[in-house]
């Protein structure tokens, strides 16, 4: 479903990513970790065609994301680290935000809509309130409802758990898991949370100074031997202990 391939980005001088390559299949969920600055965000705005890359090919259920990023787009849902939520717009007109454009319903159609992309994240009965209304959490599954209700193949998420108490995060965990389950969607997840990636994902990728280092299961990854895997690892299960 995403097809990686010698994926290369520069920034001016700076290398930010140095000819990545991976694949994810259907139904996957593949988390991107990786050491500050390693090119985790890029990498995923590269693959959601919100930046082109210098170099190398990105695919998306067989389209070229440099070719037409527009059909690639229309592939996939993104939800963004800080939910992106327009204040002025309520629960029901962030949600329903896109699919005007992208799909041809008529009213009735476009309740029954959100109703459904509503029950999928637990938010049924909060149409009408706004952003500014809404805690953290709540946010965060707005914007999974907004990317849900356009029948995405693909979900691409930007650190859906960061800012989150332990309870949501583990709600927004369960709902990543759920899509997966009953809609088959594939996922590629960028997060740092160690936690919650070993609770969702089937493989880690991990970046650091640009580069793809590793790439295997969650059991894998705590094994490696990388200094930067292993001090992640370390400063986790500290924290986790206090």
């Amino acid at each position: 479903m995403i097809d990686v391939s010698g994926l290369s980005q520069t920034f001016g001088k700076k290398q930010v990513l140095k000819e990545i390559s991976f694949s994810v299949g259907k139904g996957e969920v593949l988390a991107v970790m990786g050491s500050s600055g390693g090119g985790k965000t890029t990498l995923l705005r590269c693959i959601a065609g919100l930046i082109q890359s210098t170099s190398g090919s990105v695919q998306v259920d067989g389209i070229e994301v440099r070719k037409d990023p527009e059909a690639a787009r229309r592939r996939m849902g993104m939800v963004f680290q800080g939910a992106a939520l327009f204040d002025y717009l309520n629960v029901e007109q962030n949600v329903l935000f896109g699919v005007g454009r992208h799909l041809k319903l008529n009213s009735k159609d476009e309740r029954a809509l959100l109703k459904d992309s509503l029950a999928r994240v637990g938010l049924s009965g909060n149409e009408h309130l706004f952003p500014s209304e809404l805690s953290g959490g709540m946010r965060k599954r707005v914007g999974m409802a907004r990317a849900i209700a356009l029948s995405p193949s693909i979900m691409l998420y930007d650190e859906p758990t960061t800012g989150l108490d332990p309870i949501t995060t583990y709600q927004i965990d369960e709902l990543i898991s759920q899509l997966r389950r009953e809609l088959g969607v594939t996922s590629l997840l960028v997060s740092h949370d160690l936690m919650s990636v070993r609770r969702v994902s089937d493989r880690v990728a991990f970046l650091h100074q640009g580069e793809l280092v590793f790439l295997g299961t969650p059991d894998q990854f705590l094994e490696s031997e990388h200094p930067a895997i292993q001090e992640l690892v370390t400063k986790t299960q500290a924290a986790t202990l206090h």
